[in-house]
């Protein structure tokens, strides 16, 4: 590439470094981007995304940007019927006795108490309830960010399978150092690596975001699905059952509790840990599907460490704005994130976290 002036770089071409290039050139027609990626696009966390959009949020913030997310969704599958995107009726398991569901949850999910999970042999425990809730989707997330990407050619350039060994702030520019040997000069750089946090090229540009990586396992149960089967959402376990219809058989992801896992290691696959882990929670809801786990997909991904998104500027001169660490909810989120990284890398922002 040279030495090549770009108005705006965006550092990972996952879901949320798409949606970043694609606000970037929809506010400002004319912007010249680059989109890098060490790999091909949507390859990374993007690649096993469950692709889960519920609606609700553990703060104020979260079920703002959750929101937001969700009416961008909703506008982007109207303009674009073909997308892969899939609306998905939903029931929500929870005690009597957590929070308030109306509190956690957005006014959009509507959400209705009724007797039964329908259709499905689910256990509700004592002092358990079932509500109804609206307003759910399941995507093909790396499907959807390579029909982004697609359309935004020619507008933007993408530079796949190059990745970044140093980023060199300035008070007028950012120099970025590429495995190639070329070297970027931008305007402004948007970091979004996903779990690759301790990246050389960035990591003490990273050490005031208090972020850290978490291993995502999600199980595969064979034995089909039909276009009624709901997405069940199991909240005290923040766990939940989806019917993956467009790919035939169900997905079960939990709460895996790996920390400081690197997205550099090998895919090593499911462990024996993993299986029981897994199995242990469904059985509690639904014992004839624990016994149908079997394979599934592994990965990691970033974490914040008060369980919101961060967006922030790294350096003095705000040309370096991080965005990521959405613990776990870099699908359902990624367009709020988007639109707030896009906030903070305009000339005129106040550079603090949004």
């Amino acid at each position: 590439m040279g030495q090549v002036p770009a108005d705006l770089v965006v550092v990972g071409a996952g879901i949320v470094g798409c949606l970043i290039a694609r606000e970037a050139v929809r506010r400002r027609p004319g912007t010249s981007v680059i989109v890098l990626d060490r790999d091909a696009i949507g390859s990374g966390a993007t690649r096993r995304s469950a692709g889960l959009h519920f609606p609700r949020g553990a703060s104020a913030r979260v079920r703002r940007m959750a929101a937001g997310s969700q009416d961008f969704y909703a506008q982007l599958l109207r303009e674009r019927p073909g997308l892969p995107i899939h609306p998905v009726d939903a029931y929500v398991v929870a005690a009597e006795t957590a929070p308030r569901l109306p509190e956690v949850y957005l006014p959009t999910a509507a959400l209705a108490r009724t007797d039964a999970v329908p259709g499905q042999s689910i256990r509700v425990p004592a002092r358990a309830g079932v509500w109804h809730c609206q307003g759910c989707h399941y995507a093909d997330v790396p499907a959807l960010t390579l029909a982004i990407a697609r359309a935004l050619r020619p507008q933007v350039t993408f530079g796949e399978g190059l990745r970044v060994t140093a980023i060199a702030p300035g008070d007028e520019k950012v120099e970025l150092r590429l495995s190639s040997g070329d070297t970027l000069i931008a305007g402004r750089v948007a970091l979004a690596p996903g779990p690759w946090l301790a990246d050389p090229a960035w990591r003490t540009l990273l050490a005031p975001a208090r972020a850290r990586v978490k291993r995502v396992v999600a199980l595969h149960l064979e034995g089909g699905v039909s276009r009624q089967d709901p997405a069940i959402v199991f909240q005290d376990e923040d766990a939940f059952l989806l019917p993956l219809r467009s790919r035939g058989h169900w997905l079960f992801s939990y709460t895996c509790q790996e920390w400081g896992v690197s997205p550099n290691d090998p895919v090593a696959g499911l462990s024996r840990r993993h299986l029981a882990e897994a199995g242990e929670t469904l059985r509690r809801y639904a014992p004839v599907l624990a016994d149908r786990l079997s394979a599934g997909r592994v990965f990691c991904d970033a974490y914040s460490d008060d369980g919101e998104p961060q967006v922030r500027a790294l350096d003095d001169a705000g040309r370096v704005v991080f965005a990521g660490a959405a613990n776990g909810s870099g699908y359902r989120l990624a367009p709020a994130i988007a639109a707030a990284a896009v906030d903070l890398l305009s000339p005129a922002s106040s550079r603090r976290p949004a």
